[in-house]
């Protein structure tokens, strides 16, 4: 619960002191608001190609990089194994799927290129941050982290919108909570 809380804290510090003092609100960093129906259904269909294009990266680097003893420790250590757990693992998924979007492929990717004047730089560095706040994954882990935040830095600049990544992070989350909980009930892990 704590991070939840944590996570919510920040966004309203970059919400206070980054967005309100230039007179920009919420739903303009994310990208404006649905009008219909099929643009929110469009969001959903992009979230789900994109969770493809996501899974497909992620199966590449373990390829390329072998196993990860200690991100695999990390997902048994905090594999839900009971209703409650299941329950908090949601809210803690749903809250990193908004928050961290928001947070680096919102705020600090437009930052970085105020600073930079270059897009892609700005991809690059937004998600060199979001891999190392993942380090106790080690360099195997923040690798494919940092790899993963830069394709949600490119959606989020190609569609001018952190609904889609929201939704595909909350997502991906929230199932790999899951099915770690399944496989570890079934002695997979």
């Amino acid at each position: 619960m704590f991070s939840i809380l944590f996570e919510w804290v920040m966004v309203a510090y970059v919400w206070w002191f980054g967005l309100r003092p230039r007179g920009m609100h919420v739903s303009e960093l994310i990208g404006g608001r649905w009008a219909r129906v099929s643009d929110f259904l469009r969001d959903v269909g992009i979230a789900f190609l994109f969770w493809l294009v996501v899974l497909s990266m992620l199966a590449i680097v373990r390829l390329l990089l072998g196993p990860n003893p200690a991100a695999l420790k990390a997902v048994r250590l905090l594999a839900p194994r009971t209703g409650a757990e299941m329950v908090v693992w949601v809210l803690v998924s749903v809250t990193a799927g908004i928050t961290e979007e928001f947070l680096f492929r919102g705020y600090l990717q437009r930052q970085f290129l105020a600073l930079t004047k270059s897009p892609h730089l700005a991809v690059v560095l937004q998600a060199v941050v979001f891999g190392s706040a993942h380090a106790y994954e080690e360099w195997k882990g923040a690798v494919g982290i940092t790899l993963y935040g830069a394709l949600f830095g490119v959606l989020a600049l190609m569609r001018r919108s952190l609904r889609p990544g929201m939704m595909q992070h909350a997502t991906q989350d929230t199932f790999a909570g899951i099915a770690a909980s399944v496989l570890s009930k079934h002695g997979y892990m």
